[in-house]
C-alpha cells in the first residue's frame, strides 16, 4: 500500500510511528509526508516525541528526505494536497485537521489518489467509519472520516451492548487529556470560555463530538446516548465513563464485560488497578476496567481506558487497510 501523510501533527507522527517500528506495517510504503513546519523541525519532534520517548533508531533530515532505520521519505513543506505526489498512491491520510472544503479532496483525487482518509470529524467525507462498530458500511467510499478518538472508543462498546443486552439509553463522559485546541496559559480560544483557561492546570468541563458522530455511525442509537467532556491535565491516555439502562441486564456484569472485551477485537480489558500512564501505546480503541463496573437493576457503569493518540491512529491505519482492499 503506497500511502502520502499529509499533515504531520500528533497523528501523522504517531503513524508514521507505528508504521517504522510495528513489523505488520512493512508493506507499507511512505511515498512522502507534507506539513506546513519547516523540515528540520518536523524531523525533531518526530525525534523527540514528550509522550512516547525518542523513536528508536533515531532519525534524521538530509537531501529533503527523513532517514529513519531504512527508510528515505520525502519531507514536504506547505504542499496543498491536489499538488502532492499522487501518481499511483492507493491513499492520502489527511491528518491536518483543517481540511473542510470538499474541493480538496477531489483535486486530491483528481492528482492520481484512490481514496482520502480524513483523521478526524469531517462534513466532507462519504461516510464515517469506526472500526467494530459500522466497518460493514465502507463499501466503495472514496473520501472517509475516521471518527473521533472517543467516538472510535464508545462506539464499538454501545454496539455490543445493544446486541447483547439491549440498550435503552445512556449518558458517557469521557475524561479527556488535554489537546492542542487549549492554550498552556489563559488566553482567547472561542465561544467555549472555559476551554480559554490554562489547560495543564484545571480541569475543563466542555462538550465532546462523540454523541452526535455516535447517532450517524449507529444510526439505530440515535437519540439514545448522551456526552460530555472533562478536559484534564494529562497528557496522554483518556478514559470513558458510561452509564446505560439496559433492556436484559446481565446477572454479573464485570464477567459479562470481560466476555464482551474478548469477543471484540478493538477492545482490551485491564484486571489489575490501573493509572492512565499504565495504558499509554496501548492500540486497542477502549481498555476495559471490569473492576471497576457498577451495576444497579437495570443500571450499569462502564469505565474503560484509550489513548486517545497511539489507539486512534491504530484504527487510522486499520480503515486504510479496509480502503486499500476495496478500492
Amino acid at each position: 500500500m503506497r500511502i502520502v501523510i499529509h499533515g504531520f501533527g500528533r497523528i501523522g507522527r504517531v503513524i508514521l510511528r507505528q508504521i517504522l517500528t510495528d513489523p505488520a506495517h512493512a508493506d507499507i510504503e511512505v511515498v512522502a509526508v507534507n506539513d506546513l513546519a519547516q523540515p528540520d523541525t518536523c524531523a525533531y519532534l518526530f525525534k523527540y516525541d514528550s509522550v512516547f520517548g525518542p523513536l528508536p533508531g533515531g532519525v534524521t533530515y538530509e537531501d529533503g528526505r527523513l532517514h529513519a532505520g531504512q527508510r528515505r521519505i520525502p519531507l514536504l513543506t506547505g504542499v496543498r494536497m491536489g499538488d502532492l505526489p499522487l501518481n499511483r498512491i492507493d491513499l492520502v491520510l489527511d491528518c491536518t485537521g483543517a481540511t473542510k472544503d470538499r474541493t480538496t479532496v477531489e483535486a486530491a483525487l483528481s492528482a492520481g489518489a484512490k481514496s482520502v482518509l480524513i483523521s478526524g470529524p469531517s462534513d466532507i467525507a462519504d461516510i464515517t467509519i469506526v472500526k467494530g462498530a459500522n466497518e460493514d458500511r465502507i463499501g466503495d467510499a472514496k473520501v472517509v472520516s475516521n471518527a473521533s478518538c472517543t467516538t472510535n472508543a464508545l462506539a464499538p462498546l454501545l454496539r455490543d451492548l445493544d446486541a447483547r443486552f439491549g440498550l435503552i439509553q445512556g449518558h458517557m463522559t469521557t475524561i479527556h487529556c488535554y489537546t492542542g485546541s487549549q492554550p498552556m496559559v489563559d488566553a482567547p480560544r472561542g465561544p467555549d470560555l472555559a476551554r480559554n483557561r490554562a489547560g495543564a492546570v484545571s480541569m475543563v468541563p466542555t462538550t465532546t463530538s462523540a454523541a452526535e458522530l455516535i447517532d450517524h455511525v449507529l444510526p439505530d442509537l440515535a437519540g439514545r446516548v448522551t456526552g460530555a467532556a472533562v478536559r484534564v491535565p494529562a497528557i496522554s491516555v483518556s478514559a470513558v465513563d458510561l452509564v446505560v439502562r439496559l433492556a436484559r441486564p446481565p446477572a454479573d456484569a464485570a464477567n459479562a464485560l470481560r466476555d464482551l472485551a474478548d469477543a471484540n477485537p478493538v477492545i482490551g480489558r485491564v484486571e489489575d488497578p490501573c493509572v492512565s500512564v499504565d495504558m499509554r501505546a496501548r492500540t486497542e480503541s477502549l481498555v476495559i476496567a471490569p473492576n471497576e463496573t457498577l451495576q444497579t437493576g437495570d443500571q450499569l457503569r462502564i469505565f474503560g481506558w484509550y489513548d486517545n493518540e497511539w489507539g486512534f491512529s491504530a484504527r487510522m491505519l486499520d480503515v486504510a487497510r479496509m480502503m486499500h482492499i476495496r478500492a
